[in-house]
């Protein structure tokens, strides 16, 4: 500390003994000719041009630096008179201590956001860690759900970095009539004997729930109508149902699901995009499940992927449903005790609660 005010006092007198040259020979100027002035100043700008040609980088101290930076605040015509450095040499070194202004204030002032404690960053490297398919916004919807109140970009910033990129976000489709439309679509899998597997799912577009899948080696449009009736018995069948234009579905199904009151609507040809709640739920089924297991046969795909429909509605947080699941999960605060991971879907996946010691 003594070391740095001896310092600062040895910059200060070396200011003020410039500022004092630099008066001086300002009152001593004003007592000679305008002849002898104009003589000076011609003696001294040849001196200064040999030594700018002689010199080819001049030792400033702090003070010189601080001393034209001073000047080009209070002196308008100071660039006609600088030549030993550049005009923008002097504006970096204002720029620098402008930089260094409020660095000194900054660490110095009062405290900025406050820490994330050393259990919650841990917690946010073992989800990461134990669930690489999840990117931040899933791992900020889990520790709502523990009950711990933390920004999703302070998440991302914990998390630990894989090689794969993000999963990708998907768009919102036919907002209007939500709650009284479906979709419905196929989607395929192959098997250990390179077999094709088809997989029928129902999606109802309120909360994104799946209501029914149906596995076959297969599919005609029978079938495809009896899946149905079984995901619709009674007088549950909604207003719309939205699909592609495949020719599995013919005449009978169409005819069957006009008899139970549904309208069709039918996307454009090759416009996934249109069907995007459907298409999104097949791409997470393959990320989240398919992509990491083999499939022997129709009754081991069934298997598969009963499990990951019981997580899929009570455990996964959704983006669109506010981080919540298609069956919504209560909140557990910190009070109720410590953290603890269930495996899901044979450990692809976990799900935190909070668990009394």
């Amino acid at each position: 500390m003594r070391t740095w005010s001896l310092r600062v006092l040895r910059k200060s007198s070396c200011l003020a003994f410039s500022v004092l040259h630099v008066l001086a020979a300002a009152a001593s100027a004003a007592f000679k000719t305008r002849a002898a002035l104009h003589q000076e100043n011609l003696a001294l700008r040849h001196q200064l041009g040999v030594l700018h040609r002689s010199v080819k980088r001049p030792k400033l101290t702090a003070a010189d630096r601080f001393l034209w930076a001073w000047l080009s605040r209070l002196w308008a015509d100071w660039r006609a008179a600088l030549v030993i450095v550049k005009p923008e040499t002097v504006i970096a070194w204002h720029r620098q201590g402008f930089r260094l202004f409020w660095t000194w204030k900054v660490r110095h002032g009062q405290a900025g956001r406050p820490a994330i404690s050393r259990e919650v960053r841990d917690l946010i490297r073992t989800m990461s860690r134990e669930n690489p398919l999840w990117g931040a916004p899933r791992i900020h919807g889990e520790l709502l759900k523990l009950g711990i109140d933390i920004g999703e970009t302070s998440v991302g910033k914990y998390m630990l970095r894989h090689r794969k990129p993000p999963s990708q976000t998907w768009r919102t489709f036919l907002e209007n009539h939500v709650k009284s439309l479906v979709s419905v679509d196929f989607f395929t899998v192959p098997t250990l004997r390179f077999q094709i597997l088809y997989v029928f799912l129902v999606l109802a577009h309120e909360r994104r729930r799946i209501l029914h899948f149906g596995v076959t080696a297969h599919p005609t449009a029978e079938w495809t109508a009896q899946q149905l009736r079984e995901a619709f018995p009674w007088e549950t069948a909604p207003r719309y149902l939205l699909r592609d234009r495949d020719r599995i579905f013919g005449d009978d199904f169409t005819k069957p699901v006009k008899d139970m009151g549904i309208k069709e609507v039918l996307s454009a040809p090759r416009s996934p995009w249109q069907r995007a709640y459907i298409e999104r739920l097949i791409g997470t089924l393959r990320r989240e499940c398919l992509d990491h297991v083999i499939v022997f046969n129709e009754a081991s795909l069934y298997r598969h992927v009963k499990p990951f429909m019981a997580y899929y509605h009570q455990s996964r947080t959704h983006l669109l449903l506010a981080k919540d699941t298609p069956e919504p999960r209560p909140v557990q605060r910190p009070e109720i005790g410590r953290v603890i991971a269930i495996p899901q879907v044979g450990g692809l996946h976990h799900r935190y609660e909070r668990r009394a010691a």
